[in-house]
């Protein structure tokens, strides 16, 4: 399955869409008040792929392990020191409510951080390539 998303920026138009097996939706992200770009920049989009992906997937392994959960809520974050350095002290949390025993609830946790695709992806330091093909 390719996932993809895509920004459109010029004086004039701020566009942002993303992609999942081809059912593309717009997301409704701002353009800069001064200048040129997003709003909102790719660090904080960083943390909230984190946070998303994590949420989804509890919903997804709750499921799986039958576990009725009433709510979720994931934080993350990370430092970015600088121009061009990665980001370092990359953490999350996550609360769940849940009638579910607190064993199950923490085991829900533990299986769900060790498949979340988005960290599994960070983790592994994946090669990221830039294309010139246009």
């Amino acid at each position: 399955m390719e996932i993809s998303a895509k920004v459109r920026n010029s004086s004039a138009t701020h566009e942002v869409t993303v992609s999942t097996a081809g059912v593309v939706r717009s997301l409704d992200i701002p353009a800069k008040t001064e200048g040129s770009g997003s709003a909102v920049n790719g660090g904080e989009f960083l943390m909230l792929a984190l946070a998303t992906c994590y949420c989804n997937d509890l919903y997804r392994e709750a499921k799986r392990m039958n576990i009725a959960i009433d709510g979720v809520e994931v934080e993350a974050s990370a430092c970015f020191e600088g121009v061009g350095l990665a980001a370092n002290n990359i953490q999350y949390r996550a609360t769940v409510q849940s009638l579910a025993c607190a064993f199950d609830i923490e085991r829900l946790i533990s299986e769900t951080d060790a498949v979340a695709e988005v960290h599994n992806t960070l983790r592994t330091g994946v090669q990221v390539l830039l294309n010139r093909q246009n």
